[in-house]
């Protein structure tokens, strides 16, 4: 196994658990992937992944040990979970109960608007419904597989022709929700106005099953899935780094490490897919759009600083011009010049405990996957808007930061995108790379990058696919 993120842990136990020998390595000091964690001051702080989405995936994979998702970590569903800021001064808190976030927008947003969300979440759980057993659980899919007529009227109900913008147009015309409904998108790092409308689906998956913290930070799952894994006799070493990935008469047959080559019959890379394939194989690239990278940073927040009251798990501040932050990162290939700025108040989110007088608040804000444009004002416009709408102060200390170029040099292969390839057309799903390698027997993709594609949930999930794929190949 080549990683340790969520998609390598999630192979690992899988595998484990039928009785294979497992053994993963990982060339960061810690397990996690981009769940990754720092400590200033004394006081561990997220430095990755702040929401859990579809916890279901996760307590099937504890199940395989004999364990569950809450035996092993405690939910937090924080109360609001989100707080959307608009610049005409709307405020809407949605929260992890879709009811409660109707009342809410009907009465901030009014009755109208109350009816066009639930009759989108309708429409949302229908795409989803779908989507889940063709596109997201099991095999990745094809299109001799999509040929069948159930397929095809499937196909055709999951508004795959229009886009995400298209759709939601069509169905809301309550401004503020048109924001929220397009932001979905940037789950996965693609464009609304060209994602096809079966990404709306995503709005089902958060507003509808619901956005959890997990107390003590989302590292606390990374720990359990650890724990999970050597108690079913996985051997996990970090620090050690894979340089290359051995074939013979188009067969794995081990990988090389800085101590030597180490035999394997089966390989899972839990790692960037134009990494394996361009750099631990020689196999030709996947031609893809990256999805888009992120400015991250940490700030040493004072509590009771935050608009006169404590932080909101989540908050999303929105620019004037959302279509034209989607125009700078996929048309001008530039940082937005007015971002959309995300928060993340850890110890309201998930729990954790910050410093006496302080808190540790997540920021994001999106970027080209592009490690060579600068960000630096980027990251000065996503602290001076923080600061403007009293969600920070002037004297708050910036403690921690990523750019893109970080995340390109700390996950080869990437060029600093976060969730792989982008969505940004209705046959994205049909070119992402499937878990098994047909090029290569014994070699299968388990990451952000192959099917079904990014985010924790996602991840785990082509871990799963890809150990299924592994144990078809040896039984």
């Amino acid at each position: 196994m080549i990683g340790a993120g969520f998609g390598g842990l999630a192979a690992a136990i899988d595998l484990a658990s039928r009785g294979f020998r497992v053994r993963v390595l990982e060339a960061a000091d810690a397990p996690g992937g981009k769940a990754s964690v720092a400590v200033v001051d004394g006081v561990e702080f997220d430095t990755g992944p702040s929401v859990l989405t579809l916890p279901g995936v996760f307590d099937d994979v504890f199940r395989l040990a004999g364990t569950s998702l809450r035996h092993e970590v405690e939910l937090v569903e924080p109360d609001p979970a989100f707080r959307y800021l608009w610049p005409d001064g709307t405020a809407l808190d949605v929260a992890v109960s879709p009811e409660v976030t109707l009342a809410n927008v009907r009465r901030t947003l009014g009755r109208e608007a109350e009816g066009e969300l639930a009759s989108f979440l309708a429409y949302a759980k229908h795409i989803w419904d779908v989507v889940e057993t063709r596109f997201v659980v099991g095999p990745a899919p094809t299109f001799r597989g999509m040929l069948s007529f159930s397929a095809l009227r499937d196909l055709g109900s999951i508004d795959a022709m229009r886009s995400m913008q298209q759709g939601i147009e069509t169905r809301v015309r309550s401004p503020h929700l048109r924001m929220l409904l397009s932001r979905y998108a940037t789950y996965n790092g693609s464009d609304p106005r060209r994602a096809p409308g079966t990404l709306n689906c995503i709005a089902h998956v958060e507003l509808a099953l619901g956005g959890f913290g997990v107390k003590g930070g989302i590292r606390a799952l990374v720990v359990a899935l650890v724990r999970t894994a050597e108690r079913l006799g996985v051997e996990l070493c970090t620090r050690t780094p894979v340089r290359r990935i051995l074939t013979r008469d188009g067969r794995v047959v081990g990988v090389v490490t800085d101590a030597g080559e180490e035999r394997a019959s089966v390989v899972v890379a839990n790692a960037d897919v134009a990494h394996v394939f361009g750099t631990l194989t020689d196999l030709p690239p996947p031609k893809a759009q990256r999805s888009t990278s992120g400015w991250t940073g940490v700030v040493r927040a004072r509590r009771g600083a935050c608009m006169g009251g404590p932080r909101v798990a989540h908050t999303v501040l929105f620019p004037r011009d959302y279509t034209a932050e989607f125009a700078d990162l996929f048309d001008g290939r530039r940082p937005p010049r007015e971002p959309t700025v995300y928060l993340c108040a850890q110890e309201a989110a998930h729990q954790r405990t910050g410093w006496l007088d302080a808190e540790p608040v997540f920021l994001m804000a999106n970027a080209p996957a592009d490690p060579s444009l600068p960000v630096d004002g980027l990251r000065d416009t996503v602290l001076a808007r923080s600061v403007g709408a009293g969600l920070l102060r002037a004297d708050d200390d910036l403690v921690w930061d990523r750019t893109p170029a970080d995340l390109a040099a700390r996950f080869p292969g990437s060029l600093g995108a976060l969730y792989g390839a982008a969505s940004n057309d209705a046959f994205a799903a049909f070119r992402r790379p499937a878990n098994r390698v047909a090029a290569v027997r014994g070699l299968y993709l388990a990451s952000g990058g192959a099917h079904p594609g990014g985010g924790m949930p996602l991840c785990a999930l082509s871990g799963r696919a890809a150990a299924q794929a592994a144990a078809e190949d040896l039984a």
